[in-house]
């Protein structure tokens, strides 16, 4: 009779332990180790030029992370229910902007914790969460008139970001109009008179 040794459990470097039991966060298990959305957090993903841009623009914007060329912002539960009528109501929901929102049942790559060991190429965190504190109370929040709390405006989160994914598209396009070959220019992607 053959026996089976199951796979373990936690992985060796502490990893879940770090946002199971530091954090209270779920996890799903699997390479890579997962973060399950939509319970403690939901997540804004924008392109990380964009993201960067918005970094910049925006001093408190909760825990953030970088998965490869994408940027994750991790916003209050619901957030990414938000979202199409965030867009709708600032008035981008016309225009194709690559921000997108990850919620309810939703998994994103968990970054290494903060510290040496990250491999290189993996998701890692640019601003981080803090173990044994509530992240919840930092994380941008749809609020109503006037009750703003502690916590950054989603509302306001949203109108920067969808204006940073705005320019860095229109900085791309211009990058690859400028690109074509003589003699082959392409038409000007948007023209205004």
């Amino acid at each position: 009779m053959a026996f089976t040794v199951p796979s373990p459990r936690l992985p060796l470097d502490g990893t879940v332990q770090w946002y199971e039991t530091g954090l209270g966060w779920a996890t799903a298990m699997g390479p890579p180790l997962q973060l399950l959305t939509g319970s403690r957090f939901d997540v804004l993903e924008l392109p990380a030029d964009a993201g960067l841009a918005l970094l910049r623009r925006v001093p408190r914007t909760g825990p953030v992370a970088l998965a490869g060329r994408r940027m994750q912002l991790l916003v209050a539960a619901g957030g990414a229910d938000e979202l199409p009528g965030l867009l709708d109501w600032l008035e981008w929901g016309g225009l194709a902007l690559d921000l997108t929102a990850i919620g309810a049942h939703g998994r994103i790559d968990a970054p290494a914790p903060p510290g040496p060991g990250g491999s290189q190429g993996a998701t890692c965190w640019l601003r981080p969460p803090e173990p044994g504190r509530e992240v919840e109370p930092d994380l941008p929040v749809f609020s109503g008139v006037g009750q703003h709390g502690g916590a950054p405006d989603l509302v306001r989160l949203v109108d920067a970001a969808a204006t940073e994914c705005h320019r860095a598209r229109m900085v791309r396009m211009a990058a690859a109009f400028r690109g074509a070959p003589p003699g082959r220019q392409r038409n000007q992607p948007l023209a205004f008179s």
